[in-house]
């Protein structure tokens, strides 16, 4: 069974981050591996750089166990590792997600241009990187909803189907609904009957989740087209989620250019966990989303009219 990875900040341990990735260890039944990098020091003399590095390593070092006894102590018989690596912490924990089952981080809560530019930012390179699944913990899940929920989004392309595909196996792992969710922005300028453009988005969107019924037949699978912002509809939407998943387009390059707008707002917006989904390795090539569906800035109050069923 795959590693599930959880990044340990040294500088402030993020539990539920930590409790998260546990939990999920223990669902799987997979090990359980705490990882904590030490950043370089690029900012000092070469004698103090020396000196300040060996005060990271130790907190480091004391982060991390603190960190393995609270699992120990929470989760009796999970099996885990731990690692110390000296390295840019988004690096090291991309060199390590080939083979792995899910990455998992808290967030720092910086701003948007902090997490692309800082160089100890840690969730955007990571997410836009990363050969498996990312969760960033920005918000704990709700577990007070009862049936829990599961939210998807999708637009019909390639990153999405695989994002269907984990978020329908996570839900069935976890009990949950699975809710698939198509937002369909709405027109700068009101033109045309809209009731063919219906159509099209539930044929697509049924079409993006096929099969999960035959895959996973207990999971509860809600299909649900809205109108509006994608960020700010899957933003309501994960108020009462457990989760929230979001496909990547392609690779992002380091500083995560290309994961779009609408997995950046859901990175700093989204009131649940957060989990990004690459492309299989056989699977670059994307099916671009409707033209009349693709991201745009996000300006303005959140759009207030939403249908639910075929329609929200």
């Amino acid at each position: 069974m795959s590693d599930v990875l959880v990044g340990i900040d040294p500088r402030e341990l993020s539990v539920p981050a930590l409790v998260w990735a546990a939990d999920e260890a223990v669902r799987r039944g997979a090990r359980l591996r705490l990882i904590v990098a030490v950043p370089p020091v690029h900012d000092r003399l070469p004698y103090a750089a020396i000196a300040h590095q060996g005060s990271l390593r130790i907190r480091a070092q004391s982060m991390l166990s603190n960190a393995e006894d609270l699992v120990r102590e929470l989760y009796d018989g999970l099996w885990t590792a731990t690692e110390l690596v000296d390295g840019a912490p988004a690096g090291v924990l991309c060199d390590r997600t080939p083979g792995a089952a899910l990455a998992v981080v808290g967030s720092r809560r910086l701003g948007r241009a902090a997490e692309v530019l800082s160089e100890g930012s840690v969730v955007v390179p990571l997410t836009a990187r990363a050969d498996c699944p990312v969760v960033v913990v920005r918000e704990p899940e709700h577990t007070a909803v009862h049936p829990p929920l599961i939210v998807v989004g999708v637009d019909g392309s390639r990153d999405c189907r695989a994002a269907v595909a984990f978020a329908a196996a996570e839900a069935g792992l976890r009990e949950a609904r699975l809710m698939a969710v198509w937002v369909w922005p709405r027109p700068l300028l009101s033109h045309g009957d809209e009731t063919e453009g219906l159509a099209e988005r539930r044929r697509l969107l049924a079409e993006s989740v096929a099969g999960c019924a035959e895959r996973y037949p207990d999971v509860d699978l809600e299909q649900v087209i809205m109108r509006g912002h994608p960020v700010e509809e899957l933003t309501r939407a994960s108020r009462e989620a457990l989760a929230v998943v979001v496909g990547r387009r392609g690779r992002g390059g380091y500083l995560g250019m290309r994961l779009g707008s609408t997995v950046h707002g859901l990175l700093h917006h989204a009131e649940c966990p957060v989990i990004t989904v690459p492309l299989p390795e056989n699977g670059e090539t994307e099916d671009p989303p409707l033209a009349a569906d693709r991201e745009r800035p996000l300006t303005g109050d959140p759009p207030g009219a939403r249908t639910r069923g075929a329609e929200r």
